[in-house]
């Protein structure tokens, strides 16, 4: 795996972004000013959303929560923005949802997916330049009200210059967003609402954190979490050049790109590679080399489901990761790790390590920042001369995985949640073309669920694209529907 490769993986959803972004959070010893000064006060507004059950009339809030420490100084705050219907006649659940990273702000979930507006990002959904926000009537708050969150060091969240520690870490993290939740239900009296949390990418494996400290610290359960292409175990991240098993679960991931591009996908097509990755394909990359019409059949095989060149699967006797970047797409292109079914020129074909930005990641999403900074400012009325910080790469590089990352695992966490919160669901969705965390880990790890806890609990939900999936309308249509079930289905859930 080359250099480039292995940072952007390593990020999960955060590309290393010039300069520390932490620079103005340092107070100004003359005036004994400090970045909390910027923050303004909160903003509440009234909105109409049309949708197609009806009128929709929600209340907006924009704002922040603080944090102190055990001396009672403010340590951080965060910044937030709440959904509600407040003329709703049946309780409704509430939904706290965070992106990933770590050190990536809510933006993405927020106008990407759940939220009241969406992004327009031009009719081939991948410009950024001329990015606009309309009307989104597939938005999440048709049934359940909404908090997104900006974790510290994202937005327009900080911490004081001596607090960053107390939050740039897998523990910490968890305990500051654990607090923040608890805040916010008991200052707006939802402790009877059933409440849910939904996170993307790291974002999934905070949730599961957050959840745990959530019931251990706060004595607060939650009903159920959304997992939007997460990462659960680090173990599989970044192996899928040496582990037959890591390579196994992403090859279907690599085949439905392959199958977008000749225009030929289909979900039959995609569960057929899905067999024959956990089956011959696996067996062949746990044993020895193979050979003679074996290792033939084996790496026609591979090239046909990837589009790679023979030559190129035989040499890596089937561990194709790597090479997939540069030559599937081939004529001097290379794929996007967020959805290997884009391709763009490389602009350094002269280079032997991939060296390119990645079209999605630093591209056409990058405008989810200013659109949301603009929106902000414009609908929800909460003006600030702080720029809205979108991915920060100083908070990754500080993060403590509290020991390796290879080795951080929300698995337990999600058994410990199922055994003891008898309600307690789980729904992860993911994009069939997403080779950042493939489809195929989530489903392995589900499948390794005790039944007894996962049984009628727990489901997979997969639609066409990529890590970003729901930048494609058809999509995200097909993901407001199943959450919708999801979230009405809870009323069903096992005593």
């Amino acid at each position: 795996m080359s250099v480039r490769s292995r940072a952007i993986l390593g990020l999960v959803l955060l590309a290393i972004i010039a300069g520390p972004a932490h620079a103005q959070d340092a107070g100004s010893p003359a005036t004994g000013r400090s970045i909390f000064d910027l923050i303004p006060a909160d903003s509440t507004t009234e909105h109409l959303l049309k949708t197609p059950s009806g009128d929709l009339r929600y209340r907006a809030t924009a704002g922040t929560m603080d944090l102190f420490g055990q001396t009672g100084a403010r340590n951080a705050r965060i910044f937030y923005t709440a959904y509600t219907v407040p003329d709703a006649k049946t309780p409704r659940p509430v939904t706290f949802a965070f992106n990933g990273g770590p050190g990536a702000a809510s933006a993405y979930l927020h106008l990407g997916l759940m939220g009241p507006k969406v992004a327009n990002l031009g009719s081939a959904r991948e410009d950024g330049t001329t990015p606009a926000l309309q009307d989104n009537p597939e938005s999440w708050l048709g049934f359940t009200d909404l908090v997104f969150i900006d974790p510290v060091g994202t937005g327009w969240s900080r911490a004081a210059p001596d607090a960053q520690s107390a939050f740039y870490g897998v523990r910490q993290d968890a305990e500051s967003l654990a607090k923040f939740i608890a805040l916010y239900t008991q200052k707006n009296n939802r402790l009877s609402s059933p409440k849910y949390l939904a996170g993307e990418s790291y974002g999934g494996f905070r949730a599961a954190k957050v959840a745990k400290a959530l019931k251990d610290s706060q004595g607060i359960l939650v009903s159920g979490i959304v997992m939007v292409s997460p990462m659960i175990d680090g173990r599989f991240l970044m192996a899928a050049d040496t582990d037959p098993v890591t390579a196994a679960l992403q090859l279907p991931s690599l085949a439905a790109a392959e199958l977008e591009r000749k225009g030929e996908f289909s979900a039959e097509k995609v569960q057929s590679a899905e067999t024959y990755a956990m089956s011959t394909y696996l067996v062949s990359l746990a044993g020895p080399a193979p050979s003679g019409t074996e290792a033939e059949a084996l790496y026609a095989r591979v090239s046909a489901l990837t589009g790679l060149p023979v030559d190129i699967v035989a040499r890596s006797r089937g561990f194709v990761s790597s090479a997939y970047r540069t030559e599937a797409a081939g004529d001097g292109r290379i794929v996007s790790l967020y959805d290997a079914s884009d391709m763009v020129a490389d602009a350094y074909p002269e280079r032997s390590n991939v060296t390119n930005d990645d079209n999605i990641l630093d591209g056409y999403t990058r405008a989810y920042g200013a659109l949301f900074a603009a929106y902000a400012r414009n609908d929800l009325r909460f003006e600030t001369d702080m720029t809205y910080t979108l991915l920060n790469g100083e908070v990754n590089r500080q993060w403590d995985w509290d020991g390796r990352r290879s080795n951080a695992s929300a698995s337990d966490d999600i058994r410990d949640l199922l055994s003891v919160i008898p309600s307690f669901r789980l729904s992860v969705l993911h994009g069939y073309s997403d080779i950042l965390t493939p489809y195929g880990v989530s489903k392995f790890i589900l499948d390794h669920l005790p039944e007894q806890l996962a049984r009628g609990r727990t489901e997979l939900k997969l639609y066409r694209g990529g890590h970003m999936f729901y930048s494609d309308p058809g999509s995200r249509r097909q993901a407001n529907e199943d959450m919708r079930s999801f979230y009405i289905g809870a009323d069903a859930a096992p005593d």
